[in-house]
């Protein structure tokens, strides 16, 4: 695990974006094509910001997407389909951008990303890590052990707070209590892992994260078992660890 500090959420993204891209350049360069896993929400904002300016081959870059509320459709403003597609895939344009979509035959749909997801490994997922340290939307206690790719999990409150907070949705009754989330087994799979987790109000999530074994019930535990896991924090997301000891 490595751990970078940058002074705030601006510098954050462009550290990790930096990173992202050199990545993707290099899979490239060694297999003619790459593969992205992408985190979205209000975390990820300046990582994507910064990603869409960096040098990177898109027209051979395969995009893959983490979760998405069940039967939401995409023109809702809180659709992570409509997030991808808005804030990355109209701007750069990748080879192809594979969405979870979790209305209508939601069975169906899912074995059919799953067959696209497993044909080559996702060279770096870009991994979020929410307020109560899920990963995805696999929220505490998380499922470490199933193998299915994609599944679907029931949103706990401080999930559903934390996108109400957001401003994705007017009341807390408008939040869904389902979603299809990629398992954090499949997470894992990913070559690399890079979480971008700026502001105050994760700081409790990276405490939890850094100073605990692992543990289902603080998800983002897992991802310090990956061979190549760089945690991005800047500030106040560090403010409640000794971040020194990590560096």
């Amino acid at each position: 695990m490595k751990v970078i500090l940058s002074d705030d959420p601006k510098t954050l993204g462009e550290n990790a974006a930096a990173l992202t891209a050199k990545l993707l350049r290099g899979a490239i360069s060694k297999q003619g094509s790459a593969r992205l896993l992408m985190s979205t929400g209000a975390s990820q904002f300046d990582t994507i910001r910064a990603l869409v300016r960096e040098d990177v081959d898109w027209s051979v870059v395969d995009v893959f997407h983490l979760d998405e509320y069940v039967d939401m459709p995409e023109t809702h403003p809180a659709s992570f389909r409509k997030y991808i597609r808005e804030r990355f895939a109209d701007i750069v344009h990748p080879r192809k951008v594979n969405y979870v979509d979790a209305e209508g035959d939601v069975t169906q749909n899912i074995r059919e990303l799953t067959a696209e997801l497993r044909r080559e490994p996702i060279d770096v997922g870009l991994i979020g890590i929410g307020e109560n340290a899920h990963i995805a939307f696999n929220d505490p206690p998380a499922d470490f052990d199933t193998k299915d790719a994609y599944i679907i999990v029931d949103l706990d409150m401080k999930c559903r707070t934390q996108q109400l907070h957001e401003g994705w949705f007017k009341t807390l009754d408008d939040v869904p209590r389902k979603a299809v989330s990629m398992s954090v087994s499949e997470i894992m799979k990913c070559r690399n892992i890079i979480s971008a987790v700026p502001y105050k109000v994760k700081a409790q999530a990276i405490r939890d994260t850094l100073e605990n074994e692992l543990t289902p019930y603080i998800p983002a535990t897992m991802l310090k078992t990956h061979k190549s896991f760089s945690l991005f924090v800047d500030r106040d997301s560090a403010s409640l660890v000794d971040i020194a000891k990590y560096q």
